[in-house]
């Protein structure tokens, strides 16, 4: 099997990460280092709200199953596509 963590990314609008190792479309642990700029909003006490955020840049370090802790295994796949009866969390 092919190391598939050189393509890691997070997944866009309409896809979601599977793994092929034992099906699991919902739980991962994901490792990411990410660039943003937040706007904070402090209340008179000195607590703040980050009322904005803008990513300026994010990169995917590592992901791996929780149920099977492979990270050779994950893959980018279709959400519409994704079988979740496969998944061991759906039922």
């Amino acid at each position: 099997m092919a190391d598939q963590t050189a393509d890691l990314r997070v997944p866009a609008d309409g896809e979601r990460w599977r793994c092929a190792g034992c099906g699991n479309l919902t739980r991962f642990d994901v490792t990411r280092t990410r660039r943003t700029t937040e706007y904070w909003h402090f209340d008179l006490a000195g607590e703040h709200q980050v009322e904005e955020e803008t990513v300026r840049s994010e990169d995917v370090e590592a992901v791996s199953c929780r149920w099977c802790g492979r990270s050779d295994a994950i893959e980018v796949v279709d959400r519409a596509s994704a079988d979740t009866a496969a998944d061991p969390a759906a039922g």
